[in-house]
């Protein structure tokens, strides 16, 4: 079992900068996939950004080139630096862990004000 804790998130003005932690606990192996997912309302969730421990990463266009994820292996934690916020960005936004199988942080929402 792998627990999440997220943290950051919150209001900001379109164009400012939000960053996002989630912290990883429990059972956890050595090859794993940290990253985040986002839900707005009315939508599915979707993948926003993705880093695997051995440093590999994936974005979704939408945030290719404004948003940047960063890991701590030894840590177990992971960041997303997200700059340039435009309010389409805003939604719930969920730390994701990829282990065995999939885990999923309680969520913080994000909101960019136009």
């Amino acid at each position: 079992q792998v627990q999440l804790v997220e943290s950051g998130g919150g209001l900001v003005q379109a164009g400012g900068s939000l960053r996002l932690s989630c912290a990883a606990s429990g059972s956890i192996f050595r090859d794993t996939t940290m990253g985040w997912y986002r839900q707005a309302p009315g939508k599915q969730r979707e993948m926003v950004a993705l880093m695997t421990s051995g440093g590999t990463t994936t974005y979704a266009d939408s945030v290719k080139g404004r948003f940047t994820i960063s890991r701590d292996n030894a840590k177990n934690t992971a960041s997303l630096q997200m700059n340039s916020l435009k309010p389409e960005d805003t939604a719930v936004y969920y730390c994701y862990f990829w282990g065995l199988r999939a885990f999923w942080g309680q969520g913080t929402q994000v909101t960019v004000a136009s």
